[in-house]
């Protein structure tokens, strides 16, 4: 597996980064043959370090972890116990997948966006926006901050819902293996999931 450990503001000890691939490896054997390449972030806010897991193994799955710490190690360890678990709750889904991979329709290409929302000026000769709280109008435009490449991949709702899950994704767009078309999941503010279908 490849392995990238990096810190930003901090200074990463060569026993860290052992724990970091040994622990790796343990968990990533258990349910891969074989992981094909794992980012590991660690930061420091105020009193606390972070620690942000994303393990790449096999296509389509990406399985993403965060912790955080009073010392880095145990930022870690809290961020591998979340992969861990994910990874325990689809065991026979995710092993199976990832042996089945080479049957697996090609996925299409696609592009995401993160944008960023500014409020548009307004003129005199514009309407106020009476009805809110600061009279200022209710027009906003977006800015591209961030864009990457992206994969919509065919599967049935079920793998798709698993997907998110393990990427800790909040919204996962796919095409639906059933009925072939572009379907989402996402993780309602109640904690259940949503899916959004548009039907025949």
């Amino acid at each position: 597996m490849q392995l990238t450990v990096s810190g930003k503001q901090v200074d990463l000890s060569d026993a860290l980064r052992v724990h970091v691939g040994q622990h790796l490896d343990a968990i990533t054997n258990k349910y891969f043959d074989q992981a094909l390449e794992a980012h590991v972030t660690f930061s420091k806010a105020r009193s606390f370090f972070t620690c942000d897991i994303n393990l790449h193994a096999g296509r389509g799955i990406t399985v993403r972890g965060e912790g955080e710490a009073g010392d880095a190690h145990a930022a870690f360890d809290d961020a591998a116990e979340h992969i861990a678990t994910r990874l325990r709750r689809y065991r026979r889904r995710v092993s199976q997948h990832a042996r089945d991979t080479v049957n697996l329709a090609k996925p299409e290409p696609g592009r995401q966006y993160v944008l960023q929302p500014e409020a548009e000026p307004t003129s005199d000769h514009e309407d106020t926006g009476a009805n809110t709280p600061n009279g200022e109008a209710d027009a906003f435009h977006a800015t591209i901050v961030a864009e990457s490449d992206a994969a919509i991949e065919t599967l049935s709702v079920r793998d798709a819902v698993m997907r998110m899950d393990l990427a800790f994704q909040p919204v996962l767009m796919f095409r639906n293996s059933k009925t072939s078309q572009l379907n989402v999941v996402y993780r309602r503010s109640d904690g259940h999931v949503g899916w959004i279908d548009p039907g025949v």
